[in-house]
């Protein structure tokens, strides 16, 4: 007896144990998953920062978890792009730059004019370059706004007790801010990434100048893209660019800013948190940003536009549960989500954010990057070839400012490679 009790015993826990796994198991499963693919500073934005996890009510409500798959710009662009072409993909949204937006790309999104009748979502800036024939493909979530930013105790250090009012002083100061500095560290004047447009782009326009307008015309203004990539070539072999500058990416600019290694640098006004990071940051508070100067040879009239770009969520037409994934996006463009990813560090796509006093405080550059939203300008404008062309323009900018060619040079070559890459 005491042995069949045993193992009745040992029955009835071992089926107790399998239903327990069962239920376990069926609870687990009624999670939902969203992947989503952008750019890791989407999820940190989402994540963490002063504002907290933005996110969490949303999986909480929703019973989801999202599960993030994060690229660079580029990379991430292709690889949104190859998982749309497929027949299906994993993933539910993915984040898409302005410029990559053509109808080709659009034509792999979801339209989302029939969800916004039955869920309305407020209407946002920046949704032109995301309604593709007459069609919404993509809800702005992100502007990057490039502006200047400088780190002020090197500046005092070096003696100087502004920042510069023209590009011509940038120049001069970032001279004279390639040094070692007291605590021993060696410093360069700027440090800009080789890998995307913005920043020539920027020394070009500048001088009046740019790479390619709305009429898709490759260098309006060959004179002043020339002037913009002597000044790039003249501060690398002033030694005020590191000798790493080909091969310098977007976030090593951060983190040289952070590190005390780089004087200045061009980056989008929303990353003035990351960069004054306490716990990252030698210089925490000390980093500020202003607009980006102008030449002082710009004739009346004329003003700098810096270059912004726009991200957007967007949803694959290949991809499964469509009604999570617009969930997930009317959450992210609610006007509390906004607010909240702006407080760690988003450039926010409303303009009533900038007047909320819970951003403002917490972003003291609020109102330079309102006045530089105002005049800024896409890169260039979306066009099928926009990859490519930007990548010959890159590598032609590059053997102008390593002194490989000569800006004249690059720039006719610039011109001849691109132009043929035009829409017709």
């Amino acid at each position: 007896m005491p042995l069949h009790m045993t193992r009745r015993a040992l029955l009835t826990t071992a089926m107790a144990a399998g239903a327990t796994g069962v239920l376990g198991r069926l609870a687990h499963a009624q999670v939902k998953t969203l992947n989503v693919l952008c750019h890791r500073v989407h999820q940190t934005n989402l994540t963490t920062g002063v504002a907290g996890n933005v996110i969490k009510p949303w999986e909480d409500k929703n019973n989801a978890q999202i599960s993030w798959t994060t690229l660079d710009s580029n990379p991430l662009q292709d690889r949104l792009f190859r998982e749309a072409s497929l027949s299906e993909t994993d993933f539910n949204v993915g984040y898409i730059i302005d410029n990559r937006m053509t109808s080709q790309i659009a034509s792999l999104f979801e339209p989302l004019d029939d969800l916004r009748k039955a869920e309305p979502i407020v209407a946002q800036a920046l949704r032109q370059s995301m309604t593709v024939g007459g069609k919404l493909v993509g809800i702005p979530v992100r502007h990057a706004t490039q502006g200047l930013f400088y780190n002020e105790e090197l500046l005092q250090e070096a003696g100087i007790s502004a920042p510069p009012d023209t590009l011509e002083e940038l120049v001069e100061q970032a001279k004279k801010l390639t040094f070692t500095s007291k605590s021993g560290t060696p410093v360069v004047g700027m440090i800009l990434a080789s890998d995307l447009a913005v920043f020539p782009v920027m020394f070009a326009r500048a001088f009046g100048g740019d790479f390619i307008d709305k009429q898709f015309q490759v260098v309006p203004d060959p004179e002043a893209m020339e002037k913009g990539l002597s000044v790039l070539a003249d501060l690398f072999k002033a030694g005020a660019l590191p000798r790493s500058y080909a091969t310098t990416r977007n976030d090593d600019m951060v983190t040289w800013m952070q590190q005390g290694r780089a004087a200045f640098a061009v980056l989008p006004f929303a990353r003035y948190a990351q960069l004054n990071n306490k716990e990252q940051s030698t210089a925490p508070g000390k980093i500020k940003a202003i607009e980006f100067p102008g030449s002082k040879t710009l004739g009346s009239g004329q003003e700098m536009h810096p270059v912004v770009e726009a991200w957007a969520m967007a949803i694959p037409a290949n991809s499964a549960d469509k009604k999570l994934s617009w969930s997930y996006i009317r959450f992210v463009a609610s006007k509390a989500a906004t607010l909240d990813m702006a407080r760690n560090g988003n450039g926010p796509v409303r303009s009533s954010t900038y007047a909320e006093p819970s951003f403002a405080g917490s972003q003291p550059q609020t109102k330079v990057e309102a006045a530089a939203l105002a005049k800024a300008r896409p890169a260039f404008p979306a066009f099928p070839e926009a990859a490519r062309a930007q990548s010959t323009f890159l590598e032609e900018v590059q053997l102008a400012v390593l002194g490989r060619k000569s800006p004249k040079e690059a720039v006719a070559a610039i011109v001849d490679r691109i132009k043929p890459l035009m829409p017709a």
